[in-house]
């Protein structure tokens, strides 16, 4: 049960610093203002790892690399800890290549999750609430993903499927990715 209890709180907590690297990187991409309130939140929750690892590995102007490589890392021990969590023994040696990968793909996990959780928060705000303070901010993350998706889409009047469409996408990746994953553990 105790296994359980810290298995469950290690994936909250890594999730949630996993997705602000993610948003920190995204939020960079798209030159989200760095006033902003939402910026600056997870700016201060990240700055701890972020401004020693920034010396070593600088942002560039299109893609901050401190935050993806940041983010690899906090997979990293995310993978590391859940093994010792549920193993209870340390990493053996040989398998650290897979871990590293593995780490990689949690990544990319944790941000197609978040795709989708700001695709649906999107979706429902613009029914319920489409004046929030969120909605702009939520427009300018998502908008480089919905884009593409509204040129190939045909209009439908007044209904936009490109948040639905993304939906799909960002699942069947995440599915392939638990098939992937799978198949370096070799299960």
């Amino acid at each position: 049960m105790f296994s359980d209890i810290a298995r469950f709180l290690l994936d909250i907590v890594f999730t949630l610093f996993g997705a602000a690297l993610i948003l920190r990187a995204w939020m960079h991409a798209v030159r989200l203002h760095p006033l902003n309130p939402m910026a600056r939140g997870i700016q201060k929750a990240s700055d701890w790892l972020i401004l020693p690892l920034r010396k070593i590995i600088p942002a560039t102007s299109a893609i901050d690399w401190t935050s993806l490589v940041a983010l690899w890392l906090a997979a990293l021990i995310y993978l590391v800890l859940a093994w010792l969590i549920g193993a209870g023994a340390l990493v053996p040696p040989a398998l650290l290549p897979s871990f590293a990968a593995g780490a990689l793909l949690m990544a990319v996990k944790w941000a197609l999750n978040l795709i989708v959780w700001m695709t649906l928060a999107q979706a429902v705000l613009s029914w319920v609430n489409p004046l929030s303070p969120l909605m702009p901010i939520l427009h300018t993350l998502t908008r480089p993903l919905l884009d593409p998706i509204r040129q190939i889409l045909p209009r439908m009047g007044s209904i936009d499927f490109s948040p639905l469409v993304l939906l799909v996408i960002a699942q069947v990746l995440l599915m392939v990715l638990t098939r992937v994953g799978y198949g370096l553990l070799g299960i």
